[in-house]
């Protein structure tokens, strides 16, 4: 068995997305700590996990959306400096229009995917820098560069997630602490069953499974990405993109408003 990378915490680990990281970061020489709400689940993916790789793997029930499972999740990324990723996975969906939606579950979404994610990521940071290593890996969507495709609170908490990963890695860069944000597309998990649109409905082409989906995701950080989209064919349209947000900034604030509006 090769030597440890050290631990990679692993949120929304019992399937899907979640449960490929757990498979390839194990076999990369990961030992894991699973985490996610369904114990028969993780506790059967552990045992597969170590029959297969040999590696520590630790399984942790935990409901993000209960502060006090939230805060022992947390405790343990801020203290644990045996832990040197973060794969911060964990969140929920939604497809129907805001005005067909239930007000008790946008927020359950907001909490899960905007107030867990960020908590998370604070204290693996804040681990990260005192280690002067690691890596936080924030799992976001394609729908924060194209909102109007579901829900629109899902797609604000993406944008939330992109914008914050952004920053963080801009904020984090020079500590030793790589931060990336990935933008799956469509992707064959329970996730669609969740948000009310089986995967079924969608087109085939459009849609990639869960481990091409990390496998690139992968490449994208072995490559040094920021930003990773993994159905993007071409990197210089994202570059042109941000090209064209950042030609923005010198006329974002001004002590005037623009003419066009005759102030």
């Amino acid at each position: 068995m090769t030597q440890s990378k050290g631990y990679a915490l692993i949120t929304g680990a019992s399937s899907g997305i979640g449960a490929t990281y757990a498979d390839r970061l194990a076999r990369q020489g990961y030992d894991l700590i699973l985490v996610a709400r369904n114990q028969h689940r993780l506790e059967r993916l552990a045992t597969q996990l170590n029959a297969d790789t040999q590696r520590d793997i630790q399984v942790v029930v935990a409901d993000l959306n209960l502060p006090a499972d939230l805060a022992r999740i947390e405790q343990i990324l801020h203290d644990d400096s045996r832990i040197s990723l973060l794969v911060n996975n964990a969140g929920i969906g939604a497809t129907a229009p805001l005005l067909d939606s239930d007000a008790d579950k946008m927020e359950a979404m907001i909490l899960l995917n905007v107030l867990a994610l960020t908590r998370l990521a604070k204290a693996a940071a804040t681990n990260f820098v005192a280690q002067g290593r690691g890596t936080l890996i924030n799992i976001g969507s394609i729908v924060a560069v194209a909102p109007k495709l579901l829900n629109g609170v899902y797609g604000g908490t993406k944008a939330f997630v992109q914008a914050f990963s952004e920053s963080l890695e801009h904020e984090l860069s020079d500590k030793g602490v790589r931060v990336q944000v990935v933008l799956p597309g469509a992707t064959a998990t329970e996730f669609w069953d969740v948000a009310g649109l089986p995967v079924s409905n969608l087109p085939e082409t459009m849609v990639m499974t869960a481990q091409n989906l990390v496998d690139a995701a992968l490449a994208g950080l072995a490559q040094g990405e920021k930003v990773t989209i993994p159905s993007l064919p071409d990197s210089l349209d994202w570059d042109a993109y941000e090209t064209a947000r950042l030609a923005l900034g010198p006329n974002l604030s001004h002590r005037s408003p623009a003419p066009r509006y005759g102030v």
